[in-house]
């Protein structure tokens, strides 16, 4: 046991004192410690009953013969940091978590893991320590939160966020505001549309590393998440006697089929970012082109919020991930063979049955033949950008704009806001990737105004966007305008084509042109130059290798 090295032998008489000084006594001390990773905060509403999860999976390892330790991770709620500096450590949040889960952990000598996320980046953020560990782990997250109820209609965060744009442009009064933000998230759990939150934990089941249902069994039914957290308590020993690690179940087809469970479903774009990363501490090379032939083979059967009126209650109750999994796996879209926590994937999904045909459609009648996400590639993106091309009207899947452009995120906002922008722009925000954001803030408060006031513009950035964006908004544009990508030639008036169903996206000036414009270049200033900021942009990659902190 690698917790030996804590608590066995003379040299350790010190160490056992230290934990009989936190109430551990010798026959706990004679049992395998496992590290309970509890991201419990009373900012995020995804976090906010994290106690009771912790409190049930330490009775299920307790149950199981283990001695239960709880220690911290932090956690950034994106929706509160959004339109404000605070977004830039959303991202870079993640390798904090990654970081601060691995030292302890090897600090402490434990022996293997509960890991308890919830929401955006905690998720990929305990995955990617989980593998670079690679000690037995499972995550078992806090579950959604229930749609709210506005006016008879089912309603969450993104509504509230579009009503900015509704308000300003004269469709809501402010009383009505006040009452859609009283009740659009009624209680405790991560936003209850396929945000990114959301998406993670529900991959996180396809990847193998957290028991059917995590993603999609909602924070409110107590019962059922309690009883999860127990459960993965026993998994989680039986994975230590069997000697059963990460890197074990985070293999090259678990990826393929995460990915293909995100086209599925149209998850968020940041997926893209999280399995690149994720698969970078397993040792395994995701390149961007592979979600792009994963998504052209994969049918799109879920149409949920931000997308469609459905929300994560009605896909668990109709069935939940696994149902999706069984679907897909009958054009053999699945890798069966793949291990998981407790077994093949293959004997996890091979009864559960789709329960709800309007949630979940068949494979021979998708909502689009193809997946929900795109990757884009041209001119003006040389390595990659993403389109969450499920969140996409049908007219605006090709679109060709005038250049509007911003080196600001709260610029292009104020702009938006203020009417400066109109139907035949294209919005261009720059200098918010990995580096020049720093943190490659998320723009869900401009594609949410510009959605509330009803405008038809395109918008490209090489930042990123919320799970909750929608429309055609094109992300981590690459390379980044820090790093002199195309990008940050762009002048107001060019024109600019997005081109989804031909993968393309181009800024309709010639070479000659860019040539020049590249040559009077002048790298900007660092927004940020002190603190964990500066640092994580001195050290992170691009978008198209994970924006991974090397």
């Amino acid at each position: 046991m690698i917790s030996d090295n804590v608590k066995k032998g003379a040299t350790r008489c010190a160490h056992r004192s230290l934990f009989h000084a936190n109430g551990y006594g010798p026959e706990d001390l004679n049992k395998p410690l496992i590290g309970i990773c509890n991201s419990f905060n009373e900012i995020i509403p995804g976090h906010i009953h994290l106690r009771e999860i912790a409190e049930a999976a330490k009775l299920g390892v307790a149950a199981a013969g283990g001695t239960p330790i709880e220690f911290p991770a932090i956690g950034v709620c994106d929706g509160i940091a959004m339109g404000h500096t605070g977004m830039k450590y959303s991202l870079a949040s993640r390798e904090l978590i990654a970081d601060s889960v691995e030292a302890v952990t090897m600090a402490s000598g434990f022996d293997a893991l509960i890991l308890i996320p919830n929401c955006d980046k905690v998720v990929p953020g305990m995955l990617m320590a989980a593998a670079r560990l690679n000690i037995p782990a499972v995550v078992v997250s806090g579950g959604p939160m229930l749609p709210g109820r506005y006016k008879g209609r089912d309603v969450s965060v993104s509504q509230a966020f579009e009503a900015a744009g509704k308000f300003a442009a004269g469709d809501m009064t402010a009383e009505e505001m006040e009452d859609l933000e009283a009740k659009c998230c009624p209680g405790c759990g991560s936003c209850a549309g396929l945000f990114t939150a959301n998406t993670m934990n529900s991959l996180s089941e396809v990847l193998g590393m957290a028991l059917p249902g995590n993603g999609t069994i909602p924070a409110a039914y107590t019962g059922g998440r309690r009883l999860l957290a127990k459960r993965a308590g026993a998994v989680v020993m039986e994975m230590l006697k069997n000697n059963v690690r990460p890197r074990d179940i985070l293999t090259k087809k678990a990826f393929e089929n995460a990915i293909t469970v995100d086209m599925a479903i149209g998850g968020s774009s940041n997926t893209v970012l999280h399995l690149t990363a994720i698969a970078h501490e397993a040792g395994i090379e995701i390149p961007a082109p592979l979600f792009d032939e994963i998504s052209r083979r994969t049918p799109y059967i879920a149409k949920l919020s931000p997308a469609g009126k459905h929300h994560m209650v009605d896909l668990n109750e109709a069935g939940g991930i696994s149902a999706v999994m069984n679907e897909l796996s009958k054009k053999n879209l699945i890798h069966l063979d793949a291990l998981t926590v407790t077994g093949t994937m293959g004997d996890r999904i091979k009864n559960t049955p789709v329960e709800d045909n309007t949630v979940i459609h068949s494979v021979e009648a998708p909502y689009r033949p193809e997946g929900g996400i795109a990757v884009l590639k041209g001119n003006l993106a040389p390595d990659y950008a993403v389109v969450k091309a499920s969140a996409v009207a049908e007219d605006m899947l090709t679109y060709t704009g005038k250049a509007k452009c911003y080196d600001s995120e709260p610029a292009a906002c104020d702009a938006i806001m203020n009417g400066e922008i109109h139907d035949g722009d294209v919005v261009v925000i720059r200098y918010e990737g990995p580096k020049g954001g720093p943190g490659m803030q998320e723009m869900l408060n401009p594609t949410a105004v510009i959605t509330g006031r009803g405008l038809k513009v395109g918008l490209i950035t090489d930042g990123r966007f919320s799970g909750a964006s929608q429309g055609a908004c094109v992300g981590h544009v690459s390379p980044e305008a820090m790093e002199g990508g195309p990008i940050a030639l762009i002048e107001d008036g060019d024109e600019i084509t997005i081109d989804i169903p031909n993968r393309k996206l181009e800024l309709n000036v010639s070479d000659e042109e860019l040539a020049k414009r590249r040559a009077n270049w002048q790298k900007p200033e660092p927004k940020i130059k002190h603190g964990y900021l500066a640092r994580y942009a001195r050290m992170t990659t691009s978008a198209s290798t994970g924006a991974v902190v090397k």
